[in-house]
């Protein structure tokens, strides 16, 4: 198990000079550059240290410093397919209004006895079972996702359906559609800082149920899915998280989101009949709103610059890169994305035709396809990016296997 009491002891190098041997922990990222050792120091808190000793002299245990790699993941959807000509016989749409807009085509949705859960235990399981890690080996499960089925997070729930009987930590990831790179670079933390051996990181989210199927606006984007990672520790030369760059800005919140609201109770009023503002009234949440023009052009403005800020503190160009992967909300971003950054569309990984935006799923959702498939193969390079309701967006560069 993890040694949770590790820590960086960080320097942290200038982007605009040759990187010196040693890590740079910023809110911008892990910058490395090729081929050096890192190296992760232990707190003091271990019995019987001896006091008044140098550094070079303490008999402290060190943490080697790790890197950490990508090697297995998983997927799994809903049963029910919803397509645009289905949409069209609820609202005023078409199959051609929406693909030529969107790029999407069909997205799946929970329902029946279908649950968040189930959905995002199969996507563990099957990433368990490609990485050959037992679940009583993680050290840390990631919940990545914005709809859980308990308000109180589902991270736990999920330890619990995949039998891990040992006491692995478990917490949720509240980031939308940045979610699945924000637990990436969780995870990453974990190993490096900690020691962590084993982390499952899994992206889920049922967005049809926070949907008004009457708005067509958005009831065209949004369907439901989960996926999953498993990143494990490894040596520093067998790095697979090159860096990263991550932002958020509460001024754009109001363009998406899906805030609380009161029900429509009647006010209770008491007897001398001033309304009373206790007990509060019960509370949910409203559907999803969205101002798609502003969406649009924040995705278009502020994530390839995400990815070149990323590239850079990897010391790559957009040439070094195999495979783009952005989350998938819209044709329209990923294609715009890929021209700034001059990727062509062969190198572009794209599912949102089948499955419409899937918020923190999609992009493991579509790593896993590509995976499967033979497209990604072990030692391709990755430059994914999430964005979203924050608004938050980031970017990491990534190695397979």
């Amino acid at each position: 198990m993890a040694n949770a009491s590790g820590f960086f002891t960080p320097s942290i190098p200038s982007l605009r000079r040759k990187i010196q041997p040693s890590i740079g922990v910023s809110r911008s990222g892990f910058s490395f550059s090729e081929g050096i050792c890192r190296r992760v120091v232990c707190s003091s808190g271990i019995q019987g240290a001896e006091k008044n000793v140098s550094p070079s002299e303490s008999r402290l245990p060190k943490l080697v410093s790790k890197g950490c790699k990508l090697i297995g993941c998983g997927s799994a959807v809903p049963t029910l397919s919803v397509s645009n000509d289905d949409l069209a016989k609820m609202v005023d749409t078409s199959d051609e209004w929406i693909s030529v807009r969107t790029g999407i085509r069909n997205r799946r949705v929970i329902s029946g006895k279908e649950s968040l859960k189930y959905l995002a235990t199969e996507a563990a399981r099957k990433a368990l079972e490609m990485a050959d890690v037992d679940p009583n080996d993680l050290d840390l499960i990631l919940m990545c996702t914005s709809t859980p089925e308990d308000l109180f997070g589902a991270a736990p729930q999920i330890q619990r359906e995949l039998g891990c009987t040992a006491s692995t930590l478990a917490y949720d990831i509240t980031a939308a559609c940045s979610g699945f790179v924000l637990g990436l670079i969780s995870a990453a933390c974990h190993i490096r800082g900690a020691g962590f051996q084993n982390i499952l990181v899994i992206g889920a989210d049922g967005l049809s149920r926070f949907v008004d199927w009457n708005d067509r606006g958005t009831c065209i984007l949004f369907g439901d899915a989960a996926g999953a990672v498993v990143v494990q520790a490894c040596d520093a030369e067998e790095d697979g998280l090159l860096s990263f760059d991550v932002h958020s800005d509460g001024e754009g919140g109001r363009h998406l989101g899906a805030s609380i609201k009161d029900s429509n109770m009647d006010d209770v009023l008491g007897s001398n009949g001033s309304a009373l503002e206790f007990p509060p009234k019960r509370s949910s949440y409203s559907c999803i709103h969205m101002n798609g023009k502003e969406v649009f052009r924040f995705a278009v403005r502020c994530v390839p610059q995400s990815i070149e800020s990323a590239l850079e503190k990897a010391g790559l160009t957009a040439s070094n890169v195999d495979w783009l992967l952005l989350h998938q909300a819209n044709q329209r971003i990923i294609d715009a994305v890929a021209t700034r950054l001059e990727f062509p569309q062969e190198q572009v990984i794209s599912n949102l035709a089948n499955y419409g935006n899937t918020s923190a799923a999609s992009i493991p959702l579509a790593l896993d396809e590509a995976v499967r498939s033979g497209k990604v193969k072990p030692g391709h390079t990755i430059a994914a990016a999430g964005f979203g309701a924050g608004l938050t967006w980031g970017s990491a560069i990534i190695r397979w296997g």
